[in-house]
């Protein structure tokens, strides 16, 4: 069984098909006005924090489904605990908003879908894959571009930053081409392929809304 441990090479067919058939929603997800102004300058501190709380009520249902599936004959090939967030995004939560951080935070109705769809999907390893692919390589990826671009625009210590750091990655590109390969590996069907990249897609819908919303509810303080 392939392990995200395993050396790995890329271009994989099922990695090529599925960034081929994501990359529309990908790119309308990433190209929301709210992270669009994150990244450019023009959006805050305030904002970032915002997007962060948010982030925490998705992972800690991402984290906690995936307890599941760590003997789960497919999906254990995916679970890692370097990629674990829900710590991390708990400590930058401190750093901005201190010690009651929980009480400045509250989900949004669009995370609040995101989380329901993380437990529906609780029981289908290809599905679940999906959101952790999408979530855990996303970070590992454009997460470290976000990373540079709120430390150049803001000022953010890297004690803030605890969420897009990963002490236990330090070369991301090799647990990424790895990753792929377990995903190339899995024991899914055809059918199972077809929705896990149905599912991706459907993840991009789901961030796309929540920037939606958080660009609506940040311009209103």
């Amino acid at each position: 069984m392939t392990t995200l441990a395993a050396s790995a090479s890329v271009a994989e067919p099922f990695a090529v098909r599925l960034r081929t058939q994501t990359q529309n929603a990908h790119t309308r997800a990433e190209s929301a006005g709210f992270m669009s102004r994150l990244m450019g300058g023009t959006g805050s501190i305030d904002q970032y924090v915002a997007l962060i709380g948010q982030y925490f009520f998705i992972y800690e249902a991402l984290e906690r489904v995936g307890e599941s599936f760590r003997t789960d004959p497919v999906g254990q090939a995916f679970i890692s605990d370097a990629l674990l967030r829900r710590q991390a995004l708990e400590a930058d939560l401190s750093f901005f908003s201190g010690p009651n951080w929980r009480e400045t935070i509250e989900p949004l109705p669009a995370t609040v879908t995101y989380v329901e769809r993380l437990e529906a999907v609780a029981s289908n390893s290809a599905l679940f894959v999906a959101h952790h692919y999408l979530r855990y390589l996303g970070d590992l990826s454009g997460g470290q571009i976000i990373r540079v671009m709120v430390q150049r625009h803001y000022g953010i210590s890297e004690e803030g930053l605890s969420f897009l750091i990963f002490p236990e990655v330090p070369k991301p590109k090799p647990f990424k081409d790895a990753y792929r390969v377990a995903l190339e590996d899995a024991e899914w069907s055809a059918d199972d392929r077809d929705d896990f990249i149905l599912e991706v897609d459907r993840a991009y819908g789901l961030n796309f809304d929540l920037f939606t919303q958080l660009g609506e509810s940040t311009a209103a303080k």
